[in-house]
């Protein structure tokens, strides 16, 4: 079976898809009024909230999240103390063993199917840039998104996506006219031995992707518009987002 995916999709200004927003603590960007304006539940983890009261400065009222998680280390107390009087629900989770990245996708979920929500896709803003440590965390939390939740989860930042494959095919539409010029399949992990690919500039076929090998980055698209690739192991989809 072929999972059909368009990863900008929640970005284009028309269509039909459902999806929730998760804010992280990183800078947000020019997508985050387009996304926060159209997601069916939005979710701050912990210093995400930060960044939403201080981007909101003057307009906070329109910009209320449904819930804040986190162990709140990183919360401003003036934050926590506005959102919570303005009625948006503090869920503490402590657990030190998952990032607070995690422990949000998983109260979202919770949230999600007490509300009998159908939902396409979570849509991530954040934790692509700043502490490197805290980018992998974000990488290694897609690796765990199958246990948390049965939609798919892309973090954006400024330029970048990410996205994780599943072992097996994928036909990922690229023709929104938001692609940047750049894209790449990022084995993290684990090696990938049997990759195959069409619709990229420079196509693979059952290559092995493996950290000390063969990493396939700065690669770009044949114009199709269609880019499919089958793999035997999780692999990170990467690409632009046009400026």
């Amino acid at each position: 079976m072929e999972h059909a995916f368009t990863p900008l999709e929640p970005l284009l200004p028309t269509g039909n898809l459902k999806f929730c927003l998760v804010i992280l603590n990183q800078p947000l960007d020019r997508s985050f009024r387009h996304l926060w304006s159209k997601a069916l539940l939005r979710a701050c983890a912990d210093g995400g909230a930060n960044r939403l009261y201080d981007i909101t400065d003057g307009e906070r009222e329109s910009f209320l999240p449904e819930f804040i998680s986190g162990d709140f280390d990183s919360i401003r107390p003036e934050v926590r103390e506005y959102y919570a009087a303005k009625g948006c629900e503090l869920i503490s989770t402590p657990d030190q063993n998952h990032t607070d990245f995690t422990k949000c996708l998983q109260v979202l979920q919770r949230k999600i199917e007490g509300k009998d929500l159908q939902v396409d896709m979570i849509v991530t803003l954040g934790g692509l840039a700043g502490r490197f440590d805290q980018i992998m965390a974000s990488v290694s939390t897609l690796f765990q998104v199958t246990h948390i939740t049965p939609s798919p989860v892309i973090i954006i930042q400024e330029e970048s996506l990410i996205y994780l494959l599943q072992p097996g095919k994928h036909r990922l539409h690229v023709d929104t006219g938001l692609e940047g010029d750049w894209c790449g399949l990022i084995p993290v992990g684990q090696p990938c031995h049997r990759v195959t690919t069409t619709g990229l500039k420079w196509n693979l076929t059952n290559h092995m992707l493996s950290f000390g090998t063969l990493v396939s980055t700065s690669n770009t698209y044949d114009g199709s518009g269609v880019v499919t690739v089958e793999t035997d192991h999780p692999l990170l989809w990467t690409m632009a987002i046009r400026n």
